[in-house]
């Protein structure tokens, strides 16, 4: 799909959109953002993080009848795993604990870890995330202590490539089916090296053949339509 103008873009009647979600963003406020502006019919194919950033795809109009087709695609990621912590939340929305050193493993260690989440691994989700139990998303029982119980489930990790080893942290690019957690790889990826480890950064940058370089960013939205954004930003208060 290429980038096409704007101006030639038929929001009313029907289109397939492709947006780069800025860090700190919800999918909702992307989509309410949209609206706005559009005054279209909006839906999107797939939540990300608002602590992660990249590829949504919206669909407006008459378009939206094909949202289902486009949500179970394989997805391609790039971010940063941070060794030698852990967070509940599996990444920075919740401040890291069990802090300590790990500038003493080698490429081969971390290389020989990576291979074992290569092809069909069964993975928990996070207690910290958006699937329902009893009607409720079940990060609002984690919010209150509540005790949770999730299910296992099986994905397939096409490809997990280490593009950087920078201890702490590892830098990475992966292609995985829908509905895998790459914050629970992180994590997973940690507690098998016996350090801890949770996600740092994530990118979102292809979603089966859409990739980010044809998305429009919000700011180049805006310009188009001349109009601020209204979003609440969602930045996380955490150090390590």
């Amino acid at each position: 799909m290429t980038k096409q103008a704007l101006e030639q873009i038929p929001f009313l009647e029907g289109s397939t959109l492709l947006i780069d979600k800025p860090y700190g963003w919800t999918s909702f406020a992307v989509v309410a953002q949209l609206k706005k502006w559009t005054k279209a019919k909006i839906g999107h194919a797939g939540t990300l993080d608002p602590l992660a950033s990249g590829l949504v795809i919206c669909c407006t109009g008459k378009s939206t009848k094909t949202l289902g087709q486009l949500m179970g695609m394989d997805k391609e990621y790039t971010g940063i795993i941070r060794l030698g912590a852990t967070t509940p939340t599996y990444d920075l929305e919740s401040v890291p604990e069990n802090i300590q050193c790990v500038l003493n493993y080698q490429d081969e260690e971390l290389l020989a870890i990576r291979d074992t989440f290569l092809g069909h691994i069964e993975q928990f989700p996070p207690i910290h995330s958006a699937i329902k139990q009893d009607g409720k998303p079940i990060y609002e029982k984690a919010r209150k202590g509540e005790e949770i119980v999730v299910k296992k489930r099986q994905v397939m990790i096409h490809s997990f490539d280490l593009e950087k080893i920078d201890l702490p942290e590892i830098h990475f690019r992966i292609r995985c089916s829908s509905g895998t957690y790459i914050r629970s790889m992180a994590h997973d990826f940690g507690q098998k090296l016996g350090c801890g480890g949770f996600l740092q950064a994530l990118r979102r940058t292809a979603i089966g053949d859409f990739h980010i370089d044809a998305a429009y960013t919000i700011e180049e939205m805006g310009k188009h339509f001349g109009s601020v954004m209204n979003a609440r930003i969602i930045i996380p208060k955490v150090s390590y």
